[in-house]
């Protein structure tokens, strides 16, 4: 009797499961290129700040020529004398009331202008903007003669009121066409929310749209007072106290036709910026948050 062995197949281990990558997953040769980017980008826009604080501790004016030398000798004499032995103090007033008045105004007027061209159909609305727009288009050589005319007309010269108007009349116009783009992006039901519970077109404005448009308004702001507070041409022509100087302007103190004291210049230049650094720390949480989260109820 004969027994015959049945051969049983060896065991087949199954193929390892292919990691799938999940969408909006990168690779990591693609996580790398994108923070290699960044970091270059960051390296790019910090550079210029960094340099200029470094200048800034060179205590000869001559010191950018040979930058190498400052390590050796860095003091903090030129900010002292810039705190000192300057208007500094005096500049700074000026443009925290110019910029904080342009501001202020321009933001109120323009919110008011879009919110009415949003809201209100009324005739030539449409070329309203259109004309907003295209004073735009002039460059500040051709209005500087008229302005001035204007302002010597009112009595203007040598006045915050009168920087503050002229700063309005460019801020404005771009703010303008900004907020109407946000206010027309609120629905409409909130106005006639508002109107049934009896508000007034201008109580639905400040209290229902005002704060749904927080983002909006923290560009705008942001908008007029960088645009005040950097400007030049038109502060050294209507200003004429040195006392009454804004920053941008006692800036050009530091250069003469002979010489230029390029360290103090440095050194001035750090410290304007440490307003508006805060003044964009106030408005930055308010740049990217949603326009009308929490406004309405799917």
């Amino acid at each position: 009797m004969s027994t015959t062995t049945v051969e049983t197949p060896a065991t087949v281990a199954p193929p390892a499961p292919v990691r799938t990558r999940r969408r909006g997953e990168n690779s990591r040769a693609g996580s790398l290129a994108s923070h290699g980017i960044l970091l270059g980008a960051s390296v790019i826009a910090l550079f210029p700040v960094a340099w200029l604080v470094f200048l800034s501790l060179g205590p000869d004016k001559d010191d950018y020529l040979h930058p190498g030398g400052i390590w050796s000798k860095m003091t903090f004499d030129n900010y002292s004398f810039v705190l000192q032995h300057t208007n500094f103090f005096d500049w700074l007033k000026s443009s925290l009331i110019v910029s904080l008045g342009t501001t202020l105004l321009g933001v109120f007027v323009a919110a008011t202008t879009g919110y009415a061209v949003s809201r209100m159909r009324f005739p030539g609305y449409r070329k309203f903007m259109w004309v907003l727009l295209v004073t735009q288009m002039f460059p500040v050589a051709v209005l500087m003669v008229p302005m001035y005319q204007i302002l010597a007309d009112l009595q203007l010269i040598d006045s915050y009121l009168g920087l503050i108007l002229v700063y309005c009349s460019t801020a404005v116009p771009y703010c303008a066409w900004l907020l109407k783009g946000y206010f027309d992006t609120i629905p409409f039901e909130i106005d006639e929310a508002g109107r049934v519970d009896g508000l007034s077109p201008f109580g639905t404005f400040a209290r229902l749209i005002l704060p749904l448009a927080k983002p909006g308004l923290a560009v705008a702001a942001f908008y007029s007072f960088i645009t005040a507070f950097g400007e030049v041409a038109f502060a050294t022509t209507f200003m004429l106290d040195d006392q009454k100087y804004t920053l941008a302007v006692g800036l050009q103190s530091f250069v003469s036709e002979h010489d230029a004291q390029r360290n103090l210049m440095a050194a001035t230049a750090v410290l304007i910026a440490i307003p508006v650094s805060a003044f964009f720390y106030l408005v930055q949480k308010n740049l990217v948050t949603g326009l009308t989260a929490g406004g309405t109820k799917g």
